[in-house]
């Protein structure tokens, strides 16, 4: 059976460095500050902002939210970024997005708007772009494929000279987690719905990094023992028996109990990326108030 990559581990380590540094910048009168911009009331978006409030209220991280009606128009969201811009004791800023849908069109102008040192989600073109370029002064990267690099970091997974596959192409995943690969001097593929013999080439890697996000898709045929699998997505398995004594679980792309039997480390979901992205969001605003 594969060791399990647990998140918690990962978030305790985290937790404790960063309230050493909070400590550390409140005793210089810098109180790391991080705002939360919520369009509506999205169900998902509350309960992860209830989670990122426990968790910065854990670091010693101040909140300051700034919520808008679900109507708001484009006017009134860039208002609140530009005023988040200018205040020097916000840190770093998280929207949610994506935004209700007549705001569609204007998302790239809305998310651009805002300083890239702040962008603690990598929400601008210019935090893209440093990702891309190895750069952290242009802005951070996503949380989620950081969370996979503090997994591999942690538990002493050296990428160096090895073979990785990443399975999604995203701008919020697949893309930036082979970029943060390659940075780690892996030799990256990307596979997606167009590749072509995907099972085969995951086969050939020293890492997988699932990001897919269809339930079931990574089994035993994708798979071989000395491997490390990364599963970063949340679907719904309705077959999964769930705490209540029920079914009807979360749970990621990997065939979990089959993939678990021949690799040799394996996230679990839930219990693994998902659990360590907002300690690292944290770390994030921490690093943009050290910055700063």
């Amino acid at each position: 059976m594969a060791k399990l990559l647990l998140g918690k581990e990962v978030t305790d380590a985290l937790n404790a460095n960063l309230q050493t540094r909070t400590a550390a910048l409140r005793e210089k009168g810098i109180v790391p500050t991080l705002g939360i911009i919520r369009v509506g009331a999205d169900p998902s978006d509350l309960s992860y902002e209830k989670g990122a409030t426990k968790r910065a209220e854990l670091v010693g991280v101040d909140v300051k939210k700034f919520e808008l009606p679900a109507d708001a128009t484009k006017e009134d969201v860039l208002s609140v970024i530009d005023q988040v811009n200018a205040d020097d004791s916000i840190h770093g800023v998280l929207m949610f997005r994506p935004l209700p849908k007549h705001l569609k069109a204007d998302q790239n102008e809305i998310c651009n708007r805002l300083a890239p040192q702040k962008d603690v989600d990598c929400m601008t073109h210019l935090s893209n772009a440093g990702v891309f370029e190895g750069l952290n002064d242009l802005g951070l990267a996503p949380c989620t494929p950081s969370a996979c690099m503090e997994i591999l970091d942690y538990y002493g997974i050296d990428c160096k000279g090895k073979n990785a596959v990443v399975i999604g192409r995203s701008l919020v995943v697949g893309k930036p987690a082979a970029m943060m690969l390659m940075g780690k001097n892996a030799t990256v593929t990307v596979c997606h719905t167009k590749t072509v013999n995907t099972a085969e080439i995951c086969k050939g890697a020293d890492i997988i990094v699932s990001a897919a996000g269809v339930l079931n898709s990574l089994t035993a045929d994708y798979v071989r023992p000395g491997q490390v699998v990364i599963d970063v997505s949340i679907n719904w398995d309705e077959n999964k028996p769930n705490a209540k004594g029920g079914k009807g679980a979360i749970a990621g792309d990997a065939k979990f109990d089959e993939v678990a039997a021949i690799v040799d480390a394996i996230t679990p979901v839930p219990g693994g990326v998902g659990s360590v992205t907002t300690s690292v969001l944290m770390k994030h605003v921490v690093e943009a108030a050290e910055r700063a």
